[in-house]
């Protein structure tokens, strides 16, 4: 007897039949008539286009973006750009495999552009799609990105609505009857903020100051020997682009500037005494923490934000980025741990599964990283820093296999 099919399966039977799927609770916001328009637009896509629109619910079938857009990927079995809702908001989001044509960025110009916020879904999809067949996505998102940090630089702070701050980026609010309609309007600006954060990386990401995220492709599936010629490459790297740099002095410039020049020596003194992976990782982030740092100062001596760090995953740093936030509370513990960490993993900790954990040794046999014994390993008594803002000054007083 054969198994109910997936979900998965399902979404992806659908869209062998279509390139659109609806839910049927959504079907009202893109009539059969629309689709009909949207699928005719499709043919013209220089890359085949799913558009996947499915309620994403925390605790439901489907809560993340990236997992839904995966999963229906790999059960298709075709390369193509999957258009999806961006994580429980209205906006869209495009993920693309086996080609480049701007997909992500055409998402984002229309999540970004004002004239796009009240307009209707197939509205929204069309221009998605006009900017991939055109292949302008990226030219449009940084037109509209620039517009967005121009207003939001002169926009003065409204009464009772202080200016963002915290870890994300959080306004403290006016109460009573008008502070309900200030709350949508802080809303919208913080919603816009945390846009443009990510905005703001990605345009240093493509001037060359942060860590190449390619660094973590080979990472994960190196060996020891190779992982170190890769770390000393990267530690080299950094050292050259800070001997490069010229960022004029004020300071905030100071302050950042003296951490990414701590953090370039941490990363070198650990990687001098590296005596396995779980160092060798510790490398990586020192330099990922040192780069973030430089960006910062430059951007600030140019006159924008400060670029917002983004850490690498706490269970694995070798995963790369940490997009994800959860709570998370260790085995046998009854504390949960606020840690970040990649989409792979904090799909993993939420179907109450074990992530991929970079392993280290305690009393001779081998543990997650995190359950080696704090006294003897600084990885594991800040968690790479996500527990521990200090590592650097940590690494750099000698507590690296000695931490106090």
């Amino acid at each position: 007897m054969s198994s109910e099919p997936s979900p998965g399966e399902r979404l992806a039977a659908a869209l062998r039949r279509s390139p659109i799927y609806v839910d049927p609770s959504l079907a009202s916001a893109l009539p059969p008539t629309e689709r009909r328009e949207l699928i005719a637009e499709i043919g013209k896509s220089p890359a085949p286009v799913f558009v996947v629109l499915v309620p994403l619910v925390a605790g439901g079938t489907w809560s993340d973006s990236e997992d839904l857009a995966t999963v229906v990927h790999d059960r298709l079995g075709r390369d193509g750009i999957f258009i999806t809702f961006d994580d429980r908001t209205d906006d869209l989001a495009a993920r693309e495999w086996g080609g480049e044509h701007q997909a992500r960025d055409a998402a984002w110009a229309v999540a970004l552009d004002r004239a796009m916020d009240d307009a209707p879904l197939a509205a929204k999809l069309s221009r998605i799609i006009d900017l991939i067949v055109a292949g302008t996505g990226t030219r449009e998102y940084k037109r509209v990105s620039a517009e967005l940090r121009a207003r939001i630089s002169r926009r003065p702070a409204s009464p009772g609505v202080t200016a963002p701050g915290g870890e994300d980026g959080g306004l403290a609010l006016p109460l009573g009857a008008a502070g309900a309609a200030a709350a949508g309007v802080a809303g919208l600006l913080l919603w816009r903020r945390r846009r443009m954060a990510s905005a703001a990386r990605r345009e240093v990401e493509d001037e060359g100051l942060l860590m190449p995220r390619t660094v973590f492709e080979t990472a994960n599936r190196a060996n020891e020997d190779q992982l170190r010629e890769q770390a000393s490459h990267e530690v080299i790297a950094f050292g050259e682009l800070l001997d490069e740099s010229d960022t004029p002095a004020n300071e905030r410039t100071r302050t950042l500037m003296t951490r990414a020049l701590d953090a370039y020596q941490a990363a070198g003194k650990t990687l001098d005494a590296a005596r396995g992976i779980p160092d060798l990782a510790g490398v990586l982030v020192l330099v990922d923490q040192g780069r973030d740092a430089l960006a910062s100062a430059q951007a600030v001596a140019k006159g924008k934000p400060e670029i917002p760090p983004m850490p690498l995953c706490f269970f694995n740093p070798l995963h790369g980025d940490a997009t994800t936030k959860l709570d998370w509370r260790p085995l046998g513990s009854r504390e949960r741990l606020r840690v970040q960490a990649c989409p792979t993993c904090a799909r993993a900790t939420r179907a109450k599964r074990t992530p991929e954990v970079l392993m280290d040794t305690r009393d001779g046999r081998p543990v997650p990283y995190y359950e080696a014994d704090p006294k003897k390993s600084v990885w594991a008594e800040t968690g790479y820093g996500q527990l521990r803002e200090d590592l650097i000054h940590r690494v750099l007083r000698g507590d690296l296999n000695n931490p106090r």
